[in-house]
């Protein structure tokens, strides 16, 4: 075959189906999805460097890309060769092609091709004109999933250091200031991000450049973060950052670098700074192996390929119970906060140990996100992916103590109805939970008895004021509160009302 590859006869035009391990800057994908666009591909090979052409092969679905150096190209393939991009759901393949340069006609396929390229090459960071700030202002729009401090440091740190950041709500949207130490990040990243989705079809980044040019950061938590200082408090009534809720959140995710260096020290294990390959643009460093994060997933031209824990995988392997207190029914109240569980297992001969089997992936993400590292019964959890696809129920005969539970037909569970209230109102664990379905007979003093009860301290309440059927609770600490809404989640308050119990992003 020759050893350039030619887009006349693309129908003759036949694909390097072997692996070939000899380096060459063209760099043959299969397996793309029949709708993949240009840009797409283009994504895939832009953080290791210019790509300098473009072969489609739509009807094969395939294509070449050529790189503008054999280095690049190694980078780019030793990289997918352990970590599998995924586009649209789909797993592509990447591989060095028998070729050694493209050459392109201009059929009008191709010629898309090209405009896509031109457009991709230009649209990267221009140095010469320098940015107008460092400072981005970033706002997520359609935001169905919540999306925490952790999520942005690992999107936005493709493109360079982030030395601090800030999230908040303002006028009703998730919104985030992100600072950069050099415009030329700040604009990659806008240039990349801005427009695209973290999740299939919602969570969209709408990104401009701030009028700030620095950033005052007073505290490290789950709300602010000052990457340069690792030494900061992290606040009143806040909690710690010690539980390494991104170690496992988005797997596989976009990026497995962690922020930055000098705070390797102030973060669980998980933010450790991985081997980077060089790129042509200033503060753009992309991971070149997986790390405990998970898989970089390049983003398209709508997603970012935030990739969820790959489907048909929705079993958590929840350790570090306290066997003397954990029954599946608190696994159950619990996980169902993110999600529908299906069943519940607790480990006969570990105790500590528990399957919770969540109704999809996407479920079993939020849980993941939310969960690990949160107390309960005094012990932090620890919640990883289970290697099975399924919690399997004792056999017939076969009594277990109670420890498995099916809970498919439940009618506690919050996201059987398709587009639910529920799903807006997912939030991480907090001190403050929001009650519901209050019937009118019952006052502040019996709520607050009835959350005294269990011996926890009840430090403020508050009645909505328009609608006495929903109100916020204060308790004493997360901890206690994640212990309330397990104990009192569906309690029978009389007058065929049983009260709902999550957690509320307001405190009082």
């Amino acid at each position: 075959m020759s050893t350039t590859a030619n887009g006349n006869d693309s129908k003759k035009f036949k694909g390097d189906i072997r692996g070939p391990s000899v380096p060459s800057r063209v760099i043959h994908i299969r397996k793309l999805p029949n709708d993949i666009t240009e840009t797409e591909v283009i994504s895939l090979g832009l953080p290791f460097g210019d790509v300098t052409n473009l072969l489609m092969l739509k009807a094969k679905n395939q294509a070449f890309l050529e790189m503008n150096s054999e280095e690049a190209a190694q980078s780019m393939v030793s990289y997918y060769s352990t970590v599998m991009p995924i586009i649209r759901h789909h797993p592509v393949y990447v591989q060095f092609s028998n070729h050694k340069e493209l050459k392109t006609d201009n059929s009008p396929n191709q010629e898309r091709a090209q405009a896509a390229l031109r457009a991709l090459s230009t649209s990267h960071v221009d140095t010469t004109v320098p940015a107008p700030s460092t400072v981005l202002r970033v706002v997520v729009e359609n935001l169905v999933y919540p999306v925490t401090l952790d999520a942005l440091c690992q999107i936005f740190s493709k493109f360079g250091t982030v030395l601090r950041i800030i999230v908040f709500t303002k006028n009703s949207q998730f919104q985030a200031l992100l600072q950069y130490p050099d415009g030329a990040s700040a604009q990659a990243a806008k240039l990349s991000l801005d427009g695209q989705n973290i999740y299939n079809g919602c969570c969209t980044l709408r990104i401009s450049f701030s009028k700030l040019t620095s950033l005052n950061v007073k505290y490290n938590n789950e709300k602010s973060r000052d990457f340069t200082r690792p030494d900061l408090p992290t606040g009143d009534n806040q909690p710690a950052m010690e539980h390494p809720a991104m170690a496992t959140a988005f797997t596989p995710g976009i990026i497995s670098a962690a922020p930055y260096a000098g705070a390797a020290h102030a973060f669980p294990p998980a933010f450790t700074i991985q081997p980077t390959v060089s790129s042509p643009y200033p503060g753009l460093t992309v991971p070149a192996l997986p790390g405990t994060l998970a898989s970089l997933s390049l983003p398209g031209a709508t997603r970012l390929g935030f990739a969820p824990i790959p489907a048909g995988h929705c079993v958590l392997l929840v350790s570090n119970l306290n066997p003397e207190r954990v029954a599946p029914h608190c696994l159950f109240i619990l996980f169902g906060v993110y999600g529908d569980v299906m069943r519940v297992k607790i480990l006969f001969n570990k105790k500590e140990n528990a399957l919770v089997q969540m109704s999809d992936s996407t479920q079993a993400q939020l849980a993941m996100s939310h969960l690990n590292g949160q107390r309960l019964h005094g012990k932090p959890l620890r919640i990883t992916l289970s290697k099975h696809t399924s919690v399997q129920l004792p056999r017939e005969g076969h009594e277990d103590q109670g420890l498995t539970k099916d809970y498919s037909n439940s009618p506690l569970h919050r996201f059987k109805k398709p587009g639910s209230k529920n799903y807006s109102n997912i939030f991480p664990p907090s001190a403050t939970l929001h009650l519901s379905n209050i019937p009118p007979s019952v006052v502040e003093d019996d709520l607050k008895m009835l959350f005294s009860s269990s011996g926890a301290i009840v430090k403020a309440f508050k009645f909505f004021q328009k609608d006495h059927k929903m109100a916020l609770i204060q308790m004493g600490s997360v901890e206690e509160a994640i212990e309330s809404l397990i104990e009192f989640h569906n309690h029978d308050l009389g007058e065929n009302h049983h009260l709902r119990v999550s957690f509320s992003k307001s405190s009082i």
